[in-house]
């Protein structure tokens, strides 16, 4: 087994390439040193994980067709032509899976809902990613959490849009979103994550929420993505930033979605109903603020501009007053901040 082999070796690269080439498989299980939010420091070292998955089969059948829009998504990102010439490998595919079991990094703290690896830049240009919907574990957390604080902070008119289709989507588009845009600073050999440091992971986590949310639009005005409405997708997507701004400023995506209120707020993406304590999604500047804040983000990872990634982490990355107070109203209506898993051989009953 090469993934085995490699947990004792710490040379993963191989046996992300063999995993890539594995499509038939309905049992599914990752392991090894994943995610880089841990290290404080520089954001180089991985903490251990793993995940027992089982594939749903149906689900994974529609989602087919969505991999081949790769190449065409990335050309049309909203940049200059130099941060998106990488091309993303096209053994790319998505898939819906049921969570059996999480372990290690990913069972500490937020739990994950959705997963794009490998991580290895190398790997990620010659052969793409896989991107992995944690179904069961998605609507856990959209009924116990997203329904609740849209109930709370959502305008009453606009709560009709909070959906579990948009909230699947914008989460799916949000791991595709990770294979795209650029890998490698321009003009050197280093890549984003080794030049923005400590700052490289919220910076990749709210690229891949705006961009993902600019692939959902660009999808549904093509007609390839059907349900619902666009508003449906942004005022749910409004709703996840809520959620995930009470990761904390210490989680890579608590981080990302500071940045992403303040940027919205300024640019007049959402009002706020200080008598009700609410907020409305204003459709037209949602959609202008989100491709502005694409362009922003890719550019700043494409010219490893540290000294700015640190200053829109501290001016940005900020809990407003206001936005507090609506944090406490969730707090004070009994909302999880997360979900926790009975997992195990007990509760198999084995």
């Amino acid at each position: 087994n090469m993934r085995a082999k490699a947990l004792v070796s710490d040379d993963f690269q191989a046996s992300d390439f063999a995993w890539m080439d594995m499509k038939t498989n309905p049992i599914e299980m990752v392991i090894g040193p994943i995610e880089t939010y841990e290290d404080q420091l520089f954001g180089y070292r991985a903490a251990y994980e793993a995940y027992v998955l089982l594939k749903d089969l149906s689900w994974s059948k529609k989602l087919e067709k969505y991999a081949s829009y790769l190449p065409e998504l990335q050309k049309g990102l909203p940049v200059p032509d130099k941060y998106k010439q990488e091309t993303p490998g096209t053994d790319s595919d998505l898939n819906a899976y049921d969570v059996i079991y999480y372990a290690g990094h990913s069972n500490a703290g937020a739990k994950t809902i959705a997963i794009n690896l490998p991580n290895d830049e190398q790997v990620q240009l010659k052969k793409g990613t896989r991107r992995l919907q944690l179904k069961n574990a998605m609507r856990a957390k959209f009924n116990k959490i997203l329904v609740p604080i849209a109930d709370v902070l959502i305008a009453e008119n606009q709560r009709k849009h909070i959906q579990f289709y948009a909230f699947f989507a914008n989460t799916m588009f949000h791991e595709v979103a990770h294979g795209l845009g650029i890998k490698n600073v321009l003009g050197s050999n280093n890549t984003v994550r080794q030049t923005l440091k400590e700052n490289a992971s919220a910076f990749e986590e709210g690229k891949a929420d705006v961009l993902g949310l600019y692939m959902v639009t660009s999808l549904y005005k093509k007609g390839v993505l059907k349900e619902g409405e666009l508003k449906d997708y942004y005022t749910t997507f409004l709703a996840s930033i809520f959620r995930s701004v009470r990761f904390g400023a210490s989680d890579a995506h608590g981080k990302a979605n500071m940045v992403r209120f303040n940027y919205f707020e300024e640019k007049g993406a959402f009002s706020y109903d200080t008598e009700k304590g609410v907020y409305s999604v204003n459709y037209d500047n949602f959609e202008k603020a989100m491709t502005d804040l694409s362009h922003d983000l890719l550019t700043i990872q494409g010219d490893g501009d540290y000294a700015k990634a640190t200053e829109w982490l501290k001016t940005k990355g900020v809990i407003s007053t206001q936005l507090q107070k609506g944090l406490d109203k969730l707090s004070a209506a009994g909302i999880p901040v997360d979900v926790v898993f009975n997992q195990g051989v007990k509760v198999l009953g084995l």
